[in-house]
């Protein structure tokens, strides 16, 4: 839950409390404010003659933490901000803890009072925060020249984070390295460049991970970055036993290791394994023996398949794999796996279903067709035209025009010339088809055509010889004919 400076004014503008990404009240949930703890008893008195616990918990950039003690009983409380001792000079920081809760967080991170707790010297001034500020604004710009220098030098090393002191005299190199690396150099160099105190510190991947911060594969913000201190170390076996693929691309987090998220659920699932039998067990059955293939650790289901048949999987109950392991272990082979399949009973879940189709996430890629024109094509492709009947014009109104001869020129349209010699009762003809070609008017009839040739308009210009006129017209058949004659 964020403070009350965190809200806006009336004119809309937001308040801030000007602390430049780190909450002066310890309240917010961001990275800087790792594992804010809540005083419950801040309202709470102390009994008579007790005096109230004089060691306070102050936070510095990205989450660290360290403990002060408050020598002089300076009247300190939640969210000022302090100097404190450093090494060499002094640091500043911001009290996220006090009173009697500070020892439940010492006792879980095993720090005793009698231990060198460095001290507190003053509340900070507003020149100490000026300077602070200053500090912190040249964090990118050394970390920016510093990779420079590790490049130049040809360290294998990765500069991961800076983290300059209180006073500006002494900036920490937080660094990430596979193997021992040799950086002796690199500090001559650094202290050269920026004129400062050097303190390179080696961290984990991790580590990294959670000072630099970011937002996991589940979509919340890295649990080693807002919650999670306990690095467990994390194995393939957690995999295992939660049945998942092992890729490696899906397994490892943005630190290059294994989820730390893998731990969360493995005792649940241990827990869970106890009453299912060892996966490398082998079923005996009449068909032959069975082996292990999968299996659904809250359906309680398993699934088994033959040696010589691993084409087909047969999905079996925990009760059912644990009567035929019984019977194996008195000798005796149990009936064939298709018999057990055949008792199972498997509960259909009834899904969300969306009649509309809004929960569709790929509706929009199907391009869209028009179906009243394919309608339109399909039903011209399939009508067909009775021989000689008339065109009707709307029928034809889909239809391309045919195209005119761009040479040619347009007859102007005139007045329709009634013809004097026409009778005024005989109905009009049938207005044609625009598009039909007119028949050419055939010129007159020779002698010896065939009268079925009238509508044929190519034919209708060559008249057809008579074969009876070519037969007598040809000299030879004349000899024939007188030959015939005179015998």
């Amino acid at each position: 839950m964020a403070c009350g400076s965190c809200g806006t004014t009336e004119d809309g503008v937001p308040k801030g409390c000007k602390s430049n990404g780190n909450c002066g009240s310890g309240t917010c949930g961001s990275g800087s404010n790792k594992l804010a703890v809540f005083d419950w008893l801040s309202n709470m008195t102390l009994p008579s003659g007790q005096e109230r616990f004089n060691i306070f918990e102050v936070r510095f950039k990205n989450g660290r933490k360290h403990f002060y003690k408050n020598p002089d009983n300076l009247p300190i409380t939640m969210g000022d901000i302090v100097a404190t001792e450093g090494s060499p000079g002094h640091d500043i920081g911001t009290v996220s803890l006090a009173g009697e809760l500070v020892k439940v967080q010492m006792k879980k991170r095993k720090i005793t009072a009698d231990d060198d707790v460095k001290k507190i010297y003053r509340k900070a001034s507003q020149r100490d925060i000026d300077i602070w500020q200053q500090s912190r604004a040249k964090e990118e710009e050394t970390q920016r020249k510093g990779r420079e220098i590790l490049g130049r030098l040809g360290l294998k090393m990765k500069l991961s984070d800076v983290e300059y002191q209180g006073d500006g005299n002494k900036a920490t190199f937080y660094y990430t390295a596979e193997t021992r690396v040799d950086f002796r150099q690199l500090i001559r160099d650094l202290a050269g460049a920026f004129s400062i105190r050097v303190e390179m510190k080696q961290v984990g991947a991790r580590q990294e991970a959670a000072r630099l911060g970011g937002v996991g594969s589940c979509g919340r913000e890295l649990c080693c970055s807002t919650w999670l201190t306990d690095f467990r170390k994390v194995t393939t076996s957690a995999a295992r036993y939660q049945q998942l693929s092992l890729n490696p691309l899906k397994l490892a987090g943005q630190c290059g290791k294994l989820k730390c998220c893998l731990n969360f659920e493995l005792d649940t699932y241990l827990d869970a394994l106890k009453s299912f039998p060892k996966q490398d067990l082998v079923l005996k059955t009449e068909k032959g023996d069975a082996v292990f293939v999968k299996m659904d650790i809250f359906k309680e289901h398993l699934w088994y398949t033959y040696k010589e048949e691993r084409f087909k999987w047969f999905r079996l109950t925990l009760e059912q794999v644990l009567e035929i392991v019984a019977l194996n272990k008195n000798n005796k082979k149990s009936i064939s796996l298709e018999e057990y399949e055949a008792d199972v009973e498997i509960i259909e879940k009834v899904d969300f279903e969306d009649a509309v189709g809004q929960d569709s996430l790929t509706r929009f890629d199907v391009p869209k067709t028009n179906n009243r024109k394919r309608n339109n094509r399909n039903k011209n492709k399939h009508k067909k035209k009775p021989v000689g009947a008339v065109a009707n014009n709307n029928n034809n109104s889909n239809k391309p025009k045919a195209k005119q001869n761009p040479n040619q020129k347009r007859k102007p349209q005139g007045k329709k010339q009634v013809n004097p010699n026409q009778n005024p009762n005989q109905k009009p003809k049938v207005n044609q088809n625009p598009n039909q070609k007119p028949r050419p008017q055939s010129k007159s009839k020779p002698q010896g055509t065939l009268n079925n040739q009238e509508g044929n308009p190519k034919k209708a210009n060559k008249p057809r010889r008579n074969n009876r006129n070519r037969k007598n017209n040809n000299p030879n058949n004349n000899a024939k004919n007188e030959n015939k004659s005179e015998k």
